[in-house]
């Protein structure tokens, strides 16, 4: 497994908290695990952050879509009445 080496600094307090969740010399697959998580996380947060903009975007462009074929009919109208005068 080809890698980089990071230095960690734990507070003593975290420090003591993890030490009996980790086999001795297993922190940086510990480590590792738990920043694969939350970049997992930070991507499923990015992809839903990118769908909601595109439903918007759709809905949007949907609402004007409507907005200019009403338009067109009131045009329409409008010039069948001056038509008709």
């Amino acid at each position: 497994m080809s890698g980089h080496n990071v230095n960690i600094y734990f507070q003593e307090k975290t420090y003591n908290k993890i030490k009996p969740l980790i086999k001795q010399r297993k922190v940086s697959e510990f480590v590792n695990k738990l920043v694969e998580r939350e970049l997992e996380k930070e991507d499923k947060r990015e992809k839903e952050q990118l769908r909601q903009q595109l439903i918007k975007g759709y809905q949007t462009q949907t609402k004007n879509k409507k907005l200019q074929k009403e338009l067109k009919a009131l045009e329409r109208t409008q010039f069948e009445d001056l038509k008709n005068e």
